[in-house]
């Protein structure tokens, strides 16, 4: 694991230089789908895989999007999945729609995907460690309101700070 400090904040990388990412950001997107991808990431992203990025459906309700090396590696196991696995395959792959992050920092997400996704203006970017979610933020606190309501479930029973 190397540790590389980026526009003041510390990403990790592991393996064949993926970063870890984390935390979450608060974003608007505009009329035309353009996000601007914050500065804290856009440097690891740049450092990863040059811009490079995949954005697809995810059925819990947001968008993924995964730095295009770390994408590939998921893309080669969804294809391999079996027959019953097809309505899965056209969730995670038919979706799946390459991205670059341009050179005023933003990316594009297509039409087709921010209605998948649920999207308005008011959006959120979280970090999960090799990808990031994209959230409608409405979208993300009804989630986690069902989440907390829900209580923790037992494979958290013996996690602890």
């Amino acid at each position: 694991m190397r540790k590389v400090a980026l526009s003041g904040v510390l990403c990790l990388f592991v393996g064949k230089f993926n970063a870890v990412f984390q935390g979450s950001s608060s974003i608007s997107m505009d009329a035309k789908g353009r996000v601007i991808v914050p500065q804290k990431h856009r440097d690891a992203l740049q450092t990863q895989c040059e811009g490079a990025l995949t954005l697809t459906k995810h059925p819990h309700g947001c968008l993924l999007m995964f730095p295009r090396p770390v994408w590939e590696e998921h893309r080669v196991k969804i294809a391999a999945l079996p027959m019953s696995a097809r309505p899965w395959q056209r969730i995670f792959l038919g979706f799946a729609t390459d991205v670059e992050i341009d050179s005023a920092g933003r990316i594009l997400i297509s039409p087709e995907l921010r209605e998948a996704g649920g999207l308005s203006k008011d959006i959120m970017l979280l970090g999960m460690g090799s990808h990031f979610e994209i959230w409608d933020n409405t979208l993300l606190k009804i989630d986690e309101e069902k989440a907390i309501s829900a209580g923790m479930p037992d494979s958290l029973s013996d996690f602890s700070f």
